[in-house]
């Protein structure tokens, strides 16, 4: 488990063993895994939007609240 990204709206997780990644959007308390050819697109999708110039937090978030339809299984702590 490695967590590759971290803001105050959402944090990403890889899962390098299972070849996947997690997205949770913090403020509904709901996240996404996603694993395979759709972790592969994602992971290339994130590193393209940090590879732009003057990238900041404000428009990672952006990018990954593109993703709010798929983010629908709640956290649970355990």
């Amino acid at each position: 488990m490695n967590v590759i990204y971290n803001s105050d709206n959402y944090y990403v997780v890889e899962y390098s063993p299972q070849h996947g990644f997690e997205l949770v959007d913090k403020q509904t308390q709901r996240g996404a895994f996603f694993q395979g050819d759709t972790a592969n697109r994602f992971a290339q999708s994130l590193r393209d939007v940090v590879g732009e110039d003057s990238v900041s937090m404000d428009r990672v978030d952006e990018f990954l609240g593109g993703f709010d339809d798929w983010i629908n299984q709640p956290v649970l702590c355990h």
